[in-house]
């Protein structure tokens, strides 16, 4: 997504109407493309674009923006002197906050003047603008595209949208807002479309921004292709996930993942929920039956864009069945029944979760996959033979992000694939003498079971001596409540007290290391909030919302402190995060790539701790292998393909004609 793109294709109604508020005349495109444009006199339109219709301009002049749900991709803008209202739906939620951002920044910037806007220009300039105009062969109504946003102009929009004001727009009085910062308040802050940071000058258009791999995967995405991208962890899949889903129209687009968290960091549903056949176990006609119920069979019709994330966690007979359901009530013989499949996982982290009933032997569930199917072993969905006709276009991200020691870096590679050398068997081990303590901030331990992690938080939090205060989740639907533990890791019920080691659940700020996995110990509280000592700075921790979909539709919220005990953590429930300091015991790990996922939550070698080292406990899957193998030999083979062949055949063509390069530069005629 281009930061500098003003243009945006969306469903578009614009209704025109009378003095009284009667519709007198209407528009409606579900294609529309909307542009931003100047004419001769440099006054800013909106360009309204569709199939067979005429061009619609709209001056950009006493204009108000309704952007409460940007987020599901709808938004208003109201002409005030025309008299009209233009309605966008179905817009990709990026572009259209991108779209909406250029707006306010264009209109609050006019033509760039940052002490203000320019005085409108009196009749004498005017002529003589004019005359300058048609002299340089430009037509006053001649519309070009707006210029780029430059830094200047974000400063400014973002000193206005602060409350700074400007000379043509003061600040409204303090006493006239709502006080939004009041900390016993537990009303969640409105969103802007400007973040509320301090401006720094310098600093000011360095945005994230996707780098050439995560281009061509979401280009891919656009185009309509069947779509399989992995990589190793901290490679950016899950931000570049977000950023698929944000540059994809709404209606028709479904956002699932294997696990309830994994959901909820994208802002969908899980697979199974969505599908509505259960955990898939019954026979395939049983399946067609609970999916063609009412609700689901309409969800099933509706979607045309499916994103499963965590895909390594889905075994094959369940990813095969879904398969054939997709088909049986869509009506559609094409694999998924026509549905855009877009695929993301690791297969070197944690394996399809089996239904075997003594899952701690490790050579049944995970480590020895060379087994039949008879025996039990728990299929990849790689393995599926419907697997090469759902997937198109193949892709891996190579550029780790998380980390940036390279000795870590080339350890964790290594991990990833089951290789444990003597020096990386040495390295690690020497970690477990460091200190990775800081400011009262201890190590979080990371285990391989819940049932651990839960005793070890319970036994440490009541070994403080200070009193406990309890925060009560509030859940939109108190009946849904168990349902959104399974989807969230904010707890239904959370209990602080002076002392307690806690983790982050949400960005705050990430220029500052205010994520999500961020470690801190709470020093005290304020008006009833925590107030928790991170690495970087204090922070009085506010109730925040999460939102998450349901097989239904339904949009389950719930609002919590976000906050969650960390003296231990499940490894399993990790991923995803970054720590800052972590402590590992890897004896009882029990499944292919769990050492892996542990280890690469760290963002250094000083921030890990390694307990117990056994190299017997790091393996990958041989099937995992080959599979990579394969992969990695397809993304080479289209990778080499097209440009060097091109070429080469244009070279030999042109010389076997008898033409050379000076002869074709020549021209074919001369005119005297």
């Amino acid at each position: 997504m281009d930061p500098n793109d003003a243009s945006l294709t969306c469903a578009v109604n614009v209704e025109w109407n009378d003095a009284h508020g009667a519709t007198m005349r209407k528009f409606a495109h579900k294609q529309t493309t909307l542009r931003l444009a100047r004419n001769g006199m440099k006054e800013m339109f909106l360009e309204l674009c569709a199939e067979k219709q005429s061009t619609i301009r709209m001056k950009l002049k006493s204009v108000q923006v309704h952007s409460k749900f940007m987020a599901e991709g709808k938004a208003s803008i109201k002409f005030n002197e025309e008299k009209c209202t233009i309605f966008l739906s179905n817009a990709p939620p990026g572009l259209l906050v991108q779209f909406l951002k250029i707006v306010f920044i264009k209109l609050t910037n006019g033509n760039g003047n940052t002490s203000g806007r320019k005085e409108p220009l009196d009749k004498s300039e005017l002529l003589k603008k004019s005359r300058t105009e048609i002299l340089a062969g430009k037509s006053l109504n001649q519309y070009d595209e707006i210029s780029p946003v430059t830094t200047t102009e974000l400063i400014r929009a973002r000193k206005i949208a602060l409350g700074k004001g400007s000379v043509t727009t003061p600040s409204p009085s303090q006493k006239r807002k709502r006080p939004t910062d009041d900390p016993s308040s537990d009303r969640p802050r409105p969103k802007k479309l400007l973040a509320e940071e301090t401006v720094n000058e310098l600093a000011v258009m360095d945005v994230v921004q996707l780098n050439q791999e995560q281009k061509r995967i979401l280009a891919a995405c656009q185009s309509g292709q069947n779509v399989f991208f992995t990589g190793s962890a901290g490679t950016g899949k899950s931000f570049l996930l977000r950023k698929i889903i944000a540059a994809l129209p709404p209606d028709g687009t479904i956002a699932t993942a294997s696990t309830g968290v994994a959901a909820c960091l994208i802002g969908g549903t899980t697979l199974h929920s969505f599908a509505g056949i259960g955990t898939g176990e019954a026979t395939l006609q049983n399946c067609y039956e609970k999916a063609s119920r009412p609700n689901t069979a309409q969800a099933w019709r509706k979607c045309k864009r499916l994103i499963i994330d965590e895909i390594s966690m889905i075994d094959a007979d369940f990813f095969e069945k879904i398969e054939a359901v997709a088909r049986y009530v869509r009506k559609n013989d094409k694999p998924f029944g026509g549905i855009q499949l877009i695929l993301c996982g690791d297969f070197f982290q944690l394996p399809p979760v089996g239904r075997l009933p003594d899952r701690t032997r490790t050579g049944k569930y995970s480590q020895d996959a060379d087994q039949d199917d008879e025996s039990g072993r728990v299929r990849f969905c790689f393995e599926s033979k419907i697997w090469r006709e759902c997937v198109q276009a193949w892709y891996e991200l190579t550029i780790v992000h998380r980390q940036r020691d390279q000795e870590f870096i080339t350890i964790l590679n290594s991990i990833r694939i089951g290789r444990v050398t003597d020096e990386i068997s040495e390295r690690l081990r020497k970690t477990a003498s460091q200190r990775i303590e800081t400011e009262g901030i201890l190590a979080t331990q990371l285990c391989s079971h819940t049932s651990e992690v839960d005793a070890i938080n319970q036994a440490k939090l009541e070994a403080l001596r200070s009193e406990p205060i309890v925060f009560d989740a509030k859940d939109s639907d108190p009946y849904s409540s168990k349902q959104l533990d399974t989807m969230l890791q904010a707890p239904a019920k959370l209990t602080l007290k002076i002392g307690a080691q806690v983790m982050l659940l949400k960005n705050y700020n990430i220029a500052e290391g205010l994520v999500n996995g961020a470690r801190g110990v709470i020093v005290n509280f304020v008006q009833g909030l925590p107030l928790v000592k991170l690495k970087h700075r204090e922070l009085v921790v506010r109730h925040e919302k999460w939102s998450v979909k349901v097989g239904s539709g339904m949009m389950l919220t719930r609002s919590q402190l976000p906050l969650k005990l960390a003296w231990a953590f499940s490894i399993h429930k990790s991923q995803g995060l970054t720590l800052d300091c972590a402590e590992l015991s890897l004896s009882k790990v029990f499944e292919a790539g769990q050492a892996y996922v542990a280890l690469s939550r760290a963002q250094s070698l000083d921030s890990i701790r390694v307990l117990d080292f056994d190299l017997r406990q790091v393996w990958a899957n041989t099937k995992v292998l080959e599979f990579y193998r394969d992969l990695r030999k397809r993304i080479n083979a289209v990778n080499n393909m097209e440009p060097v062949a091109v070429k080469r055949s244009l070279k030999k063509s042109l010389s076997s004609m008898g033409l050379t390069k000076s002869i074709m530069s020549k021209p074919l005629m001369v005119i005297k």
